[in-house]
């Protein structure tokens, strides 16, 4: 059974750039953090809430609990302006794509959109995968056709693209251009290692997309504290697809954070990527991860707390929304006071701390 394909309705940008959320995959990968399969539902609610346009659910066929959700979801989830992805793997050295079973298990998911993670790095493909660089473009080009034969939208993440471009540039040049031709509507530069200078960032963005003619999207891991300005250099370099998750949660330290990417790109480059009246709403939607009492924002890195945004002095609070409580209950308050802008208090912390009603920084 084929899955139509999909693209985000809800922002004013609509399919011409992508915010795509990856907490419920990526971000899951932070320590102290663990979802169940209602924590990811009611998780998917409140981004598609905020306008995201694309949300990655997991990787259906490798965790079961992902399986389950893409499931439920199919019955549970009425989503206004996200589209669902399934994440997973290329096929493996010398397998038919239709005969890998976690690629078949990603057609299982109903998902209309999939994305495949692909190496990008020679490096890789011969000590990790153990083949060579023709068998690794074929990896890409047989599971993407496939894809696209069944109705799905692909993207492809091309992991460690940076460090292996810095070795063998046209390696990375053949696999960018191996999965359009095969169909992938993005390809995705990824900064795995997080090590990436912003500057640089943008200088390989703007020469694969001049080389390739692709459409090209932006991974960055947060390990020197860059991921959020490699992000938005990316983008003004010309990708039009940023994957981030909320508050930055992800392995090792992180990811970019959803909500500073947002508020850079919408106050300072000045694009509409979240539906008219939402950009309020930031703080707000960041806050219920904190429930989590193992989970603490380290108090020394830039994190959504940064971004207060008040678009004008004598803003009035933004409308009461839902918020969804996840393993632990966390209570919020009646009423906003600025902009819908919030911060409750951390687990244990005493009602007269000083985070109080947000401040406005920009």
């Amino acid at each position: 059974m084929s899955a139509a394909r999909a693209a985000p309705a809800g922002t004013p940008l609509g399919d011409a750039f992508h915010l795509y959320d990856t907490t419920l995959r990526d971000g899951a990968q932070a320590e102290g953090i663990t979802y169940s399969v209602q924590d990811k539902l009611a998780v998917a609610r409140l981004l598609d809430e905020l306008g995201v346009g694309f949300i990655e659910g997991g990787w259906p066929g490798a965790m079961p609990k992902d399986t389950e959700f893409f499931a439920r979801a199919a019955a549970e989830l009425s989503l206004r302006h996200a589209v669902l992805v399934a994440f997973g793997a290329t096929r493996k050295p010398g397998v038919l794509a239709a005969d890998d079973r976690q690629v078949r298990a990603l057609l299982d998911s109903q998902a209309a959109v999939v994305t495949l993670v692909a190496k990008s790095d020679r490096r890789h493909v011969e000590r990790a995968l153990r083949t060579d660089a023709a068998e690794n473009r074929k990896m890409v080009v047989d599971t993407v056709a496939l894809l696209v034969t069944e109705g799905r939208r692909v993207f492809v993440d091309l992991e460690h693209f940076f460090d292996g471009y810095a070795n063998d540039p046209q390696h990375g040049i053949g696999v960018v251009e191996a999965a359009v031709q095969a169909g992938a509507d993005v390809a995705v530069l990824c900064d795995t290692n997080g090590g990436m200078l912003p500057l640089r960032v943008a200088e390989v963005a703007a020469e694969v997309g001049a080389k390739t003619g692709a459409r090209l999207g932006i991974h960055c891991q947060d390990d020197t504290a860059r991921a959020v300005a490699s992000s938005v250099s990316a983008v003004q370099a010309g990708a039009t697809h940023v994957q981030c998750t909320a508050n930055g949660y992800g392995e090792r330290t992180g990811n970019a954070d959803l909500f500073a990417v947002i508020g850079n790109l919408a106050t300072k480059v000045h694009m509409p990527v979240l539906p008219e009246g939402n950009l309020a709403d930031l703080v707000r939607v960041s806050t219920p991860w904190r429930s989590w009492p193992t989970r603490r924002r380290s108090p020394g890195r830039p994190t959504s707390a940064a971004v207060r945004l008040r678009t004008r002095p004598d803003c009035t609070p933004a409308p009461s929304r839902s918020t969804p409580s996840f393993t632990t209950t966390s209570t919020r308050p009646s009423s906003a006071t600025t902009c819908g802008c919030w911060s409750p208090r951390w687990p244990g912390e005493p009602a007269s701390s000083s985070r109080g009603a947000s401040s406005v920084s920009t």
